[in-house]
């Protein structure tokens, strides 16, 4: 009578990741044969730990209390984390399409929401403060350059990472040509980058004005909505620093180019929130949507 076969637990398990797609994909080209979705995914988990480790740091050292060169280094790792994921999420865009580069942006922007504090990662919030007088334009600047500088290393962090090649999603992206994402005129990307801003910021105040229910989840949705809408025409980026770190350079669009419709016309979109929010229709509607929540 022939023995049977004793299966090993670590080898149940093995099968049950194997069904699910975890593992199973050739050994040559993936580490441990691991689905590269799955690597992308952990890789933006590594990105987020570092920078949640570097923020606690940042902490420990200068306290709760505020202070300029706190908030410039926190704007910088905030950056540098939501540079990075994108650098991510365009590996996982170009191989899992739209609907997976959207499901993960959604979810990295409500953990940002939670985590990040004050900081933001995006130039024209510091250039709003100072249109609404609430913080002085020599301190916008160097939030600015913080966060500018930021985005321009993040690719030096990125690429040993893609260099090694571990799946085969990452070959060659290491030292691979960018390509632009602009795919209208000059003019007209800058009109979309400018009006879905000023829409996401509009937005963005009203959740927080109105302390709308579930209001940061309604805001990332929105948000991750404007992106896939813009995204075959502008690349979906309304923030000047995000797109200088992923797309300053890349073949297809001049430094002019690149600079009036991810800088130029992103930021005057958000000047034109701040007016906008501050109009009559606007502030009356966010008091109904105040009166309804008392109701």
């Amino acid at each position: 009578m022939a023995k049977k076969k004793i299966v090993t637990l670590p080898k149940k398990v093995f099968r049950i990741l194997k069904k699910l797609g975890i593992f199973g994909y050739s050994k040559k080209n993936n580490i441990f044969g691991l689905n590269p979705l799955v690597v992308s995914t952990l890789f933006i988990v590594l990105i987020l730990l570092v920078a949640a480790l570097a923020r606690k740091l940042v902490k420990s050292i200068f306290g709760e209390s505020p202070g300029i060169i706190k908030d410039l280094l926190l704007e910088f790792i905030a950056t540098i984390e939501l540079c990075a994921a994108c650098f991510e999420l365009i590996i996982v865009a170009d191989n899992w399409g739209i609907s997976a580069y959207a499901t993960y942006l959604f979810l990295l922007t409500l953990w940002w929401s939670s985590k990040w504090g004050t900081a933001s990662a995006c130039p024209y919030n510091a250039i709003e403060e100072v249109v609404e007088g609430s913080r002085r334009l020599p301190h916008a600047i160097l939030i600015v350059l913080s966060q500018t500088l930021g985005g321009l290393v993040t690719f030096s962090f990125v690429q040993p990472i893609w260099e090694l090649e571990l799946v085969e999603t990452h070959v060659d992206k290491a030292f691979e040509d960018c390509t632009a994402d602009l795919q209208v005129d000059m003019i007209t990307g800058a009109l979309i980058e400018g009006f879905a801003t000023c829409l996401c910021r509009l937005v963005s105040r009203a959740l927080t004005e109105s302390e709308a229910k579930l209001g940061n989840i309604l805001d990332a949705f929105f948000g991750t909505m404007m992106v896939v809408a813009a995204f075959n025409h502008s690349g979906g980026y309304f923030n000047p620093a995000l797109a200088t770190s992923l797309k300053l350079g890349c073949e297809g669009n001049t430094v002019i180019e690149h600079v009036v419709v991810y800088w130029v016309g992103a930021s005057l979109g958000s000047i034109a929130s701040v007016f906008l929010f501050k109009s009559k229709n606007v502030q009356k509607y966010i008091g109904k949507l105040r009166t309804s929540k008392i109701d």
